[in-house]
């Protein structure tokens, strides 16, 4: 599994695509935060807080995590090296972990750089180091648990075809529903138990808990649920493919 890890993080960095890929991640968030007047500059929000980048990252994620994570399988189907996966005296769920946290980790890496925002944003107060913390670090949170579910289903959706676009636009689609598709459809709904209902099936509502502050083990435990059900379906589908 650590073979495959590294493996992972080698093969993002030894290619020009990999820095592309966090190369636009980081402007697309500095351009929208700092540059372009908006519902997200910060200097037009006339408050110091993180708010607008936590509003902005998991648009901007939901079509990062797909790029990183859509070679992944895909690349060994259309080369012809995914049986060689099969006979590696690990376990298939290995390799699946290993593929998973390599690029999860990669994730991780693209945000470090914005822990720069806080710093930025602390300095600009009335205030100096003004700062709510406490919501900072709960949306850190939030922010990585919603990469760890874009991370599976995008896992899960490279197994699915040997294109990587078409396993790309899978992952952004399937991101989309899950994220925001379940907040769309409780409008449909006129009773309220039924539109909350509705509203707790998908990610929004449960990074938006998190990114309050508030660490709730019901929020960890949809996220965590979500991204090992995308695992298993990963595994499922690659059996099947073997088969």
């Amino acid at each position: 599994m650590l073979a495959i890890f590294k493996r992972e993080i080698r093969s993002f960095f030894t290619s020009v695509t990999g820095y592309l890929v966090m190369g636009l991640f980081l402007a697309l968030n500095g351009l929208f935060l700092w540059m372009f007047k908006g519902p997200f500059n910060i200097f037009d929000y006339g408050f110091a807080d993180l708010g607008n980048f936590f509003l902005l990252a998991p648009w901007v994620f939901l079509f990062l995590i797909p790029a990183i994570t859509m070679k992944s399988f895909s690349e060994e189907k259309k080369l012809g090296t995914l049986e060689l996966l099969f006979i590696k005296p690990i376990g298939l769920w290995q390799t699946v972990l290993g593929k998973f946290l390599g690029t999860f980790v990669l994730g991780l890496i693209a945000l470090m750089p914005t822990l720069l925002y806080v710093y930025a944003v602390s300095q600009l107060g009335t205030t100096v180091g003004n700062l709510d913390m406490g919501l900072v670090v709960g949306s850190y949170f939030g922010t990585i648990f919603l990469m760890g579910c874009y991370t599976a289903i995008g896992l899960f959706a490279s197994t699915l075809s040997e294109n990587q676009i078409v396993a790309f636009i899978i992952a952004v689609v399937l991101c989309f529903l899950l994220y925001y598709g379940f907040e769309g459809l409780s409008t449909l709904f006129d009773e309220g138990k039924a539109a909350v209902f509705v509203q707790n099936l998908g990610m929004k509502h449960h990074f938006e808990s998190t990114a309050r502050g508030i660490l709730d083990t019901r929020d960890l435990i949809y996220f965590i649920s979500l991204t090992s059900f995308f695992l298993f379906l990963g595994i499922v589908q690659l059996q099947n493919t073997a088969r």
